[in-house]
């Protein structure tokens, strides 16, 4: 599948681990929503389960989960975990991006 979204092995053990300290399952939601600097804004949450129209990406054990609105947007797209003196961040290194910001969490196409 060309247009999958994967999760690096990085970002796969911090959701682990995320999930460990909060007793929930190793289940990263991506979204994508309209705002911040450049149009469009990840959004990062822990999922419960899947949902029925969701893409499933498996890495290590761990499931990244995307609605299908916000799949086009991130298609082909890799979702990694940045630790940096800035501070540690998920970002998604997303090819369809035309413009981003300084801050990696917004976008646009």
């Amino acid at each position: 599948m060309a247009d999958a979204l994967t999760l690096s092995p990085a970002a796969a053990k911090r959701v682990a681990l995320i999930a460990e300290k909060q007793a929930k399952p190793a289940i990263l939601r991506l979204a994508v929503e309209g705002g911040g600097c450049s149009g469009f804004q990840y959004k990062f949450d822990l999922a419960d389960a899947p949902e029925a129209d969701d893409m499933v990406s498996e890495t290590d054990g761990v499931r990244l989960v995307v609605d299908a609105i916000s799949l086009d947007l991130v298609a082909g797209s890799v979702v990694d975990f940045v630790e940096s003196l800035g501070g540690a961040a998920f970002r998604v290194e997303n090819p369809q991006a035309a413009a981003g910001c300084g801050c990696g969490s917004s976008f646009g196409i």
